[in-house]
């Protein structure tokens, strides 16, 4: 199930792959939410069966480690983890 988020940096597409759990999905949600940018997150652990398989093979496909949070911007710039700069950059 695919969330969203609000925000006046629309620039971009900005696509979250994290866990519910995760200590870094969640600063990094709350970073977007800081700078103001729109985006789109999917809580993988909160999925089932079938629907957690197909979004584990669709993560494998932009970051073949599985990393979390995996953040895919524009569809073609992937950043994994907590990179606040590296956000920055990819979201001017």
């Amino acid at each position: 199930m695919i969330k969203h988020v609000d925000g006046e940096n629309d620039k971009e597409s900005v696509f979250l792959y994290t866990l519910s759990t995760c200590v870094w999905c969640k600063k990094t949600k709350q970073f977007l939410i800081d700078i103001n940018a729109k985006y789109d997150y999917i809580d993988v652990d909160l999925l089932v069966g079938a629907e957690q398989e197909k979004t584990m093979k669709e993560l494998a496909k932009v970051n073949p480690q599985g990393g979390f949070p995996t953040i895919l911007i524009n569809k073609e710039k992937i950043i994994v983890g907590f990179q606040p700069d590296a956000i920055k950059e990819a979201l001017v």
